[in-house]
């Protein structure tokens, strides 16, 4: 897509239902378009309407060694209720292989760089062969979400984004999952409003941040997947 496609697309989609945004994606990308999940309360809302217009988009989950136990087993409830087998895409290295590599654990010491050998780099590798993917973030999450846009340009990876729940809330997302009863990581229930991997989260006091428990006490935020670069002459 051209910047201007993007924009154009953007704007038409600003106040479209999560539903029709996914339903524009299908028709716009088709084989070409995958979705990330990590099995948060946002992805598996995506997951249902995915289901419900039986859109066959390849779903993924980056695994880096250091999921949840609970975290996996929503995989297979997911596959269970609707049928979607989401594939594993995994860093070269076993989490042994890599701690060996580094003398130990890099997430206590180095997360940036382990985010990004676990996360960033499988991610870039898988995205090659796409021209779109579906993320599952809502603008009121961080300040790096707040200026996504439905579609965007993901100069990072090289392709479009699509946010087709860009503009809900905390109470949207537990509001569709219950009407739904969809199924769910019990670690929500149990004070971890956001989930990624269980070196780097912890449990949060009511009141708080809903991603306070990500990596809790070091200021950081976002593990570099949705953060947005912007390119002289190219889109966001």
């Amino acid at each position: 897509m051209t910047e201007g496609e993007i924009s154009a697309a953007s704007e038409e989609l600003r106040c479209a239902s999560a539903e029709d945004i996914l339903r524009w994606a299908g028709r716009r990308f088709g084989e070409r378009l995958t979705m990330a999940t990590a099995f948060g309360a946002e992805g598996v809302c995506i997951l249902h309407l995915l289901a419900k217009i039986g859109s066959g988009v390849r779903v993924f989950n980056l695994d880096t060694g250091y999921q949840f136990p609970e975290t996996l087993a929503v995989r297979e409830r997911i596959r269970e209720r609707y049928g979607i087998e989401v594939e594993f895409v995994r860093p070269e290295l076993t989490v042994a292989e890599y701690e060996a590599e580094h003398g130990g654990p890099l997430y206590g010491l180095r997360p940036d760089q382990c985010c990004h050998d676990r996360k960033i780099v499988p991610l870039r590798r898988f995205l090659a062969g796409f021209e779109a993917w579906i993320s599952a973030i809502r603008r009121d999450q961080t300040t790096h979400r707040a200026k996504a846009d439905v579609v965007q340009w993901d100069s990072k990876f090289g392709l479009a984004k699509v946010n087709p729940l860009l503009n809900w809330t905390k109470s949207d997302v537990w509001r569709f999952i219950l009407e739904n009863d969809i199924p769910y990581n019990p670690l929500h229930d149990q004070g971890y409003p956001s989930i990624g991997c269980w070196p780097c989260t912890a449990s949060v006091a009511e009141g708080l941040d809903e991603r306070a428990g990500r990596w809790a006490g070091t200021g950081k935020k976002e593990c570099g997947l949705h953060v947005i670069e912007v390119k002289d002459g190219g889109g966001i």
